[in-house]
């Protein structure tokens, strides 16, 4: 899987062109529409993956829309503006994502859908890259993600998903990017369930993707034997230095904002390498947790009647 056309569409977003027909009609198995306005460049251009039967001006849909004025790329749970889709995304996406609304200051159009991932995009010479937190993001990363959109829209539309990966590697990228939302909907049957607690607002979930001045932290706990603060951070597709330099980051951010001096961190891990190791020796305050998934078949045996 390639994300030639996200480049194409970003060098394209630069010009004053508005021609779309040089982009794919089909990818993954859904239609692809673009757009950069129409008879005027739009603030907003877009490209929008959907389902056959679901029009795109009344449906609800994975789409990459890009806030020009803000050079900043949001792949979102996207939600029609034209008008309002009989059917929405689950009941889980709208009490745990971050509204478009809420991650930028206010958006000029679509702002009540929800962001799953966001990019800063930047034209160096021929090559289109894209960047996150002022971190380089690799064109697997991005197409993991988009992947990770795609089939849970097939399966909340009960279509056919396939597998687009190409590797084990991948497929384990793929995992661990439904790893949070598995935490946060079955916390309470969780280790971390019995030592911590989910932060809440006026009834709304505040913990995950916690927004702060640096960035987003995976999820933001409260300890329950003194209230004190927890940084969890899930080591998705990057390196074991950049997992810890993130959470020790996010953690000076608490103590100062909240004036926390015992603030702690957690890594969650697929794997335990010999640079987490030597690391979480000098940082007394940060826990490694490892997961494993359990994947058995069983016979099915016919009774006889």
């Amino acid at each position: 899987m390639k994300i030639d056309f996200l480049k194409q569409f970003i060098r394209q977003t630069k010009t004053g062109s508005l021609k779309t027909k040089e982009y794919p009609r089909e990818f993954l198995d859904l239609n692809m529409k673009v757009s950069f306005g129409q008879g005027a460049l739009a603030h907003v251009p877009w490209v929008a993956l959907n389902a056959p039967d679901m029009p795109v001006s009344s449906g609800y849909y994975p789409v990459y829309l890009f806030y020009k004025e803000q050079n900043i790329l949001i792949l979102t749970y996207g939600i029609s503006e034209t008008n309002v889709p009989e059917k929405s995304w689950t009941r889980n996406i709208h009490e745990s994502k971050t509204k478009i609304s809420n991650f930028i200051q206010n958006p000029f159009r679509y702002g009540d859908s929800f962001v799953h991932s966001h990019y800063q995009p930047k034209v160096e010479g021929d090559e289109v890259v894209f960047y996150r937190e002022n971190q380089k993001i690799s064109d697997e990363i991005i197409c993991s993600e988009l992947l990770d959109l795609v089939n849970f829209y097939k399966s909340c539309l009960d279509l056919d998903v396939k597998d687009e990966t190409s590797s084990i590697s991948s497929g384990l990228f793929y995992l661990e990017s439904q790893l949070e939302d598995f935490l946060i909907e079955n916390w309470n049957e969780t280790d971390f369930g019995k030592k911590y607690e989910l932060i809440y607002e006026s009834g709304e979930l505040k913990s995950q993707q916690y927004r702060t001045d640096i960035g987003r932290i995976d999820i933001l706990a409260k300890k329950k034997s003194d209230n004190s603060y927890v940084v969890i951070e899930l080591k998705r597709n990057q390196t074991s230095d950049d997992t810890v330099g993130q959470v020790t980051r996010y953690m000076g951010w608490v103590q100062e904002k909240f004036g926390d001096n015992n603030v702690c961190g957690v890594i969650v891990a697929g794997k335990y390498d010999e640079k987490l190791y030597y690391a979480q020796k000098m940082l007394k305050n940060i826990e490694v947790f490892l997961y494993e998934v359990n994947f058995k078949l069983n016979a099915y045996k016919k009774e006889r009647r």
